[in-house]
């Protein structure tokens, strides 16, 4: 087994990133064993939540000999990061867990990456103090450029005694523990989530885990995709909802058009979960088919004849075009000749001409102060 050191001053042309290592994952890897030392020494007492590039995971193994980790990674990407990582170092020893339950079931030490959410951190942290050992210890880290002290508050809604350490360069750590039980505080010990709410206006439900995009809400770029979209390739029988969110677009489509069989795709698990709940709340489930994929990549060639995109430009706290532009050069593969896809974006991103080079002819369906819709036909050159 390589040590710590090995593991992570690894610097290869191949895959780069996937062994990136910074302040926070190292401050939670080398503080684990200070907050709870003995759940690291027994198998399955460990569960790691968020571990964006599998580091948290296979540092808690190479440093401790931590076993039979229970990984929580809501991002495919991330999952498939740990799994390439393990498969480079010859690693093993933990596993992913098909839900909450099971991933926190009587475990002692969680180790969880705070995200901007706190619909997240709220979901998860109910979670672990239901389900978890009554010793548990949540130990949470984050740049503190991101963190506020609302995130203790989300703590202490499921945990008595929440406690921040000093700063280690520009991370924190938040330490929960004493899960509060139903029988000592009963409005801490209900889950809220997944949260569901009817838009009147849309006259559907919408249904989300915390943290997914928008929540149980309808975002504005959304709304203006919505308005625009029963104009979209009318004849379509299969139709593609890229980063389904909360699943209200693949939901409405359906709605929308009784004879079209609708696939949503998300790399978030929450996403994927979310989309699947609002289409069983809106009775169209038969027909929406949610699949956990990066940015659609698993889908077939020529499998539809339309492609609808509300595609993100934020990466947790990162601003980036990297997932739009993947979805847009996916798109192109996953439509037939002569298929469009519906595109809604933040008209400051200046989308066009990507979507000129990537899929093909682009026009203008509508505009508003803030949010562009086009619609871009697959072309044989795309």
């Amino acid at each position: 087994m390589p040590d710590f050191a090995d593991l992570f001053r690894r610097r290869d042309n191949s895959a780069p990133d996937l062994i990136a290592i910074d302040g926070t994952d190292r401050f939670l890897i080398d503080e684990a064993p200070n907050v709870h030392g003995d759940a690291l020494r027994q198998p399955g007492e460990v569960a790691v939540v968020d571990d964006r590039l599998g580091v948290l995971a296979l540092g808690l193994i190479t440093q401790y000999g931590a076993s039979d980790i229970r990984v929580v990674q809501d991002s495919l990407v991330g999952e498939r990061a740990l799994e390439a990582n393990a498969g480079t170092f010859g690693l093993r020893g933990f596993h992913h867990p098909d839900s909450l339950e099971d991933a926190f079931r009587d475990v002692r030490l969680v180790v969880l990456r705070l995200s901007k959410s706190h619909d997240r951190l709220d979901e998860i942290a109910r979670a672990v103090a239901r389900f978890a050992a009554p010793d548990v210890v949540l130990l949470c880290g984050g740049n503190v450029k991101y963190m506020h002290v609302s995130q203790n508050d989300v703590l202490r809604r499921s945990f008595g005694e929440v406690t921040a350490s000093r700063g280690r360069g520009k991370s924190r750590l938040l330490i929960a523990q004493d899960p509060l039980r139903a029988q000592a505080n009963r409005a801490a010990a209900t889950n809220p989530w997944p949260r569901s709410v009817h838009v009147d206006d849309l006259g559907m439900t919408l249904v989300a885990h915390g943290g997914v995009f928008a929540g149980a809400s309808l975002d504005q770029g959304t709304r203006v995709l919505l308005e625009a979209m029963d104009g979209a390739v009318p004849t379509a029988r299969t139709v593609v909802d890229l980063g389904s969110g909360n699943g209200v677009i693949a939901a409405a489509i359906a709605l929308r058009r009784p004879n079209v069989q609708v696939v949503a795709t998300d790399v978030s698990r929450i996403a994927v979960a979310s989309t699947r709940a609002t289409a069983e709340a809106n009775g169209v489930a038969d027909r929406v088919t949610a699949l956990r994929t990066d940015a659609g990549d698993e889908l077939a060639a020529g499998s539809a004849q339309l492609v609808l995109c509300n595609p993100p430009f934020h990466a947790d706290t990162t601003v980036t075009t990297d997932a739009a532009e993947a979805m847009f050069r996916n798109a192109a593969t996953i439509l037939q000749s002569g298929g469009e896809l519906w595109c809604v974006w933040n008209s400051h991103l200046r989308y066009r001409s990507v979507l000129e080079r990537v899929v093909g002819p682009t026009r203008q369906i509508t505009r508003t102060d803030r949010f562009t819709v086009t619609a871009s036909r697959r072309s044989d050159r795309a």
